[in-house]
């Protein structure tokens, strides 16, 4: 069992919850959350890159002059790569890069994800975050009260505007409802500060309904 001190946004502790490792999978999974960490990369990536190869830019396919007996050396026709104009050699393309897991290594991956930052102690665990209206400042204050100084994901149980606007403006933090919690996002930043709400809404999902 994982011990986890609960904090107020004064960064004083308030409750504690116990957190077992098997709610998560037991193990941290690392061949599978490279994978998932891999798959979320490359879904990134727009791979709309592309250039004109040599069947693509205008010009004559009429080779430009007799192949011996000019004491030139031979070419091809203007669109050839190797001279002004013509189409690039090896000439990119547009590609998808996507890659795909299973719902259930998603699952797992996201899991292990979660289980790699409890045992590190790289989880903040505070009562609430209810904000009357954005506000910037106010949310700058409770990450410094609770410590936290680098990138952090804010895991919150359903969507709050006035929250995603208080933190859309700091570097390096991010708000995600817990539904779409998945093992990149998490990976791509040092801490997590969950509600409390929403890691107990983590740990006793319905594992047949969930996403």
């Amino acid at each position: 069992m994982i011990d986890l001190a609960v904090y107020n946004r004064d960064g004083q502790e308030v409750d504690s919850l116990k957190v077992d490792e098997a709610a998560l999978g037991g193990s941290v999974r690392y061949p599978l959350l490279k994978q998932a960490i891999v798959m979320y990369q490359a879904n990134k990536r727009v791979g709309t890159a592309a250039t004109k190869g040599r069947s693509m830019v205008v010009g004559s396919g009429r080779k430009l002059f007799r192949q011996k007996g000019t004491g030139f050396a031979r070419v091809g026709n203007r669109r050839t790569g190797k001279r002004v104009g013509g189409g690039v050699t090896f000439a990119k393309v547009a590609r998808d890069f996507r890659k795909r897991m299973p719902k259930k290594q998603r699952r797992l991956a996201r899991d292990s994800a979660v289980l790699a930052k409890l045992l590190s102690n790289n989880v903040v665990v505070v009562d609430e975050l209810n904000f009357e209206k954005p506000h910037t400042g106010d949310f700058v204050s409770v990450l410094s009260n609770l410590k936290i100084e680098r990138s952090c994901l804010v895991t919150i149980n359903s969507v709050d505007d006035n929250l995603y606007k208080s933190a859309k403006n700091i570097p390096k933090v991010a708000v995600m409802p817990v539904a779409e919690l998945n093992a990149g996002a998490i990976c791509s930043h040092r801490k997590m500060l969950f509600t409390k709400e929403a890691l107990l809404s983590l740990l006793n999902r319905d594992r047949a309904g969930d996403n």
